[in-house]
């Protein structure tokens, strides 16, 4: 029997061999947005499954369907015919600058509304979310400022049919109805204002970025609320959608956003912020007068601090700081990878960090699930003597991965490939972390009559300008040269001037961090060795021993008040 191909099954792939992701042939041409490549596509194996359909199979045994469960989303009956507004919502849009031809264009309505709140039906302003023709949600406020959506309906940005090549985003509904009495229509707002700065699954937040409506945007003109949420909101879609495409607005002293400066000032005033619209710094030559306002952030909410790893230890020496990136360092076999899959899996859990993962050496990437799995649910994967995860056990653990993990392995993985990739998952996923692991499974042939040293200077340029321009930590294994062993077997501890090929790799990383164990004795401890800090609101140079538990492959506090301490 002639072996069947891919395209006996409809599926279209680029490569002859590796992983790639394509649209799937069962659901694409049904979907909003038919060029999504949600299907998975092992070539090697003869794979595949579609992450949307469940549609799954193999060359060799056909088609599966998986069991998955599809969000399917409520429609609002909202009818913009009968919700004609009250004389004294008039009133009141007009005492907000807000006129009755915006809020006609935009279908706004009023009525009564069920609120949870305070648990009864109340008078209500009614906002339509619309997509085309088609309602996708409704927001209601009350005039004493409480706020409920549609439930079950899906939220979506404000303005989605407004969107135009240069976009302005703001903050709530009643910024965007100023906007347009301003002069502007391309305006959306995020549909559930800013998520507190202290919020856990802040990326998750950002679905709404999904839309395919953005795509007819090219210039971002960012225009959130002067306060500290509207501060982490600014930085979180400065991140995703690209600096270098993004332009801020500030408002005048005593208003928060652009209702207030259109009630308070007028029109002419909210036009003439907006026109003043500056292009967010990047790399290269800037005025102290650009940094004036980041400046008075800084010392209104203090300078930024990393965040806490996991381990009140090593706490005290290293922390993560988004926007930097640490060189991992140490001898094969010490633990390097396992304790930053230790790390992620803590940042993820505590934090609610979302991950990016480059690791050719852990496949298949089944084989390095099972280990994140393991630290996350600290029981075995495997069968063995000791208790394994239950089940329930390992479908928690994948739901967690799930949400917190991207893995790539992109066919030829050069440096500007690898960057390329990343800022289309910064923004379609809103990791905040990215492990390259290691250094050597990345392509690096070098245009000719360049030098190695060159070479790695200037990548290594490239990823530090990715990682400050994207907010993300950027993690980079490498490994030194080989080192001479001591008199007593072992090999000393290695620095960051002994990774092969360049003492660039001290002079332009942020943090170093190398792991280093005792290999002439049966420790389980192994040293995390901090080398190097650049700020030291991020930790100090410094020594941390940890143990290794061999059977979740977990690393816990060795000694002291917090021996055993897990996240």
């Amino acid at each position: 029997m002639t072996q069947k191909t891919f395209l006996d099954f409809g599926i279209e792939v680029r490569h002859a061999s590796g992983e790639e992701d394509t649209t799937c042939p069962k659901c694409s041409e049904a979907r909003r947005n038919k060029r999504a490549r949600c299907l998975s596509v092992n070539i090697d194996k003869g794979v595949w499954t579609c992450h949307h359909c469940g549609w799954s199979g193999g060359l060799g045994s056909g088609e599966q369907q998986r069991p998955v469960i599809v969000k399917t989303w409520r429609r609002p009956a909202y009818i913009a015919n009968n919700t004609e507004l009250s004389d004294e919502a008039l009133k009141w849009f007009a005492g907000r600058g807000i006129t009755q031809e915006v809020l006609r264009r935009n279908r706004v309505g009023s009525g009564t509304a069920y609120i949870p709140q305070v648990e009864e039906r109340r008078g209500a302003v009614m906002f339509p979310y619309y997509r085309g023709e088609e309602v996708i949600n409704v927001k209601y406020r009350t005039k004493d400022k409480l706020f409920r959506m549609e439930a079950g309906a899906e939220r979506v940005l404000y303005g989605l049919n407004d969107i135009g090549e240069k976009l302005i985003w703001v903050e709530g509904e009643m910024d965007k109805l100023s906007v347009e009495v301003a002069g502007f229509a391309s305006c959306v707002s995020v549909p559930d204002g800013a998520p507190t700065p202290n919020t856990k699954n802040y990326s998750s937040k950002f679905d709404f970025l999904d839309a395919p409506e953005l795509e007819r945007a090219k210039v971002h003109i960012i225009a959130v609320d002067n306060d500290e949420p509207g501060v982490r909101l600014e930085d979180e879609l400065l991140r995703r959608l690209g600096r270098d495409s993004c332009m801020v607005v500030r408002w005048p002293e005593g208003c928060k956003d652009a209702n207030d400066v259109l009630a308070i000032y007028g029109a002419i005033t909210l036009r003439e912020c907006i026109d003043a619209a500056t292009w967010v710094p990047v790399e290269g030559e800037h005025t102290v007068r650009e940094f004036r306002e980041s400046m008075d952030r800084l010392y209104r909410f203090g300078m930024p601090k990393g965040l806490r790893t996991g381990w009140y230890s090593v706490d005290e020496c290293y922390t993560v700081m988004p926007g930097e990136w640490t060189l991992v360092t140490g001898i094969p076999g010490h633990g390097k990878s396992e304790w930053l899959d230790a790390l992620m899996v803590q940042l993820a859990h505590q934090h609610g960090w979302r991950f990016a993962v480059f690791s050719p050496e852990n496949q298949p990437t089944e084989y390095h699930l099972s280990k994140l799995a393991e630290k996350y649910m600290d029981k075995p994967f495997a069968d063995g003597p000791t208790e394994r995860m239950t089940p329930k056990d390992k479908d928690d653990a994948i739901d967690f991965l799930d949400q917190h993990f991207v893995f790539i392995l992109p066919e030829l993985p050069t440096v500007d490939a690898l960057i390329e990739r990343l800022r289309s998952i910064v923004k379609r996923h809103g990791v905040q972390g990215v492990l390259l692991d290691p250094w050597n499974e990345i392509d690096h042939t070098r245009p000719g009559g360049m030098s190695e040293t060159e070479y790695i200077s200037q990548s290594l340029s490239k990823f530090r300008a990715f990682a400050r321009s994207h907010g993300v930590h950027l993690w980079i294994v490498a490994h030194p040269t080989k080192l001479e062993k001591k008199t007593d077997g072992g090999y000393p501890v290695p620095t960051p001037y002994d990774v092969a090929g360049s003492a660039h790799w001290r002079n332009k990383a942020d943090n170093c961090v190398t792991v280093w164990r005792d290999q002439t004795t049966q420790t389980d401890f192994v040293e995390i060795h901090v080398q190097k800090i650049r700020k030291k609101s991020v930790g100090r140079v410094g020594l941390v021993k940890l143990q290794y538990l061999r059977l979740t492959g977990n690393y816990v506090e060795s000694t002291g008040p917090y021996a055993r301490t897990r996240g």
